[in-house]
C-alpha cells in the first residue's frame, strides 16, 4: 500500500509540474512606442522594411521568414515585463545604425519572449519606427506564406 500510495503522490506532482511548464506566459499585447503589425502586414511592407528573427541561430536555419535576418536573442532573464537585461546576450550591431530604419522584429509567437525584449532593448536604444510581429514565425506560416 505504501508503494502505491508514493507511486500515486510522484505521479501527481509530475503531471503538476507538467501542467506548470505547459502554462507559459503570453507576452503582452502591445508595446507603448511600436506598432504590433501581423503577418499580412509584413507580407506587404517586407521590401521597404528590414525583418529581424529573434529566435536561436537553429531555428532560423530551419526555416524563416524570407529576407528576415538572423538575430538571436539570448534569454536567460524572466519572461516577464520587468525582465532584467543585463542577464541577457543581444548584438546591437545587428541592426541598423540608422535608428530611425523601419524594423521588424518576430520569435516563435505570443509566448516567445525573444522578440519583445529585443523591440524593449531597442526602443531603450533609441530607435524610433518599431514594429513587432508579436504573433511571429506560427503566425507567419499559418497564412501559408513561404519561408526559406
Amino acid at each position: 500500500m505504501k508503494k502505491v500510495l508514493s507511486i500515486v503522490i510522484a505521479m501527481s506532482l509530475l503531471l503538476l509540474a507538467g501542467q506548470a511548464m505547459a502554462e507559459e506566459v503570453m507576452t503582452p499585447e502591445s508595446i507603448d512606442g511600436v506598432k504590433t503589425v501581423d503577418s499580412d502586414w509584413v507580407k506587404a511592407n517586407k521590401d521597404t522594411v528590414k525583418v529581424f528573427d529573434a529566435r536561436k541561430k537553429g531555428e532560423y536555419v530551419e526555416g524563416h521568414i524570407p529576407g528576415s535576418i538572423s538575430a538571436p536573442y539570448k534569454e536567460k532573464s524572466a519572461k516577464s515585463v520587468d525582465f532584467d537585461p543585463s542577464m541577457d546576450k543581444m548584438e546591437m550591431s545587428d541592426y541598423p545604425a540608422d535608428k530611425s530604419a523601419p524594423i521588424v522584429v518576430y520569435c516563435n509567437g505570443v509566448k516567445c519572449w525573444k522578440s519583445y525584449k529585443t523591440i524593449v532593448q531597442l526602443k531603450k536604444a533609441g530607435y524610433s519606427n518599431l514594429n513587432w510581429l508579436r504573433d511571429g514565425f506560427p503566425g507567419w506560416t499559418e497564412k501559408g506564406y513561404p519561408v526559406e
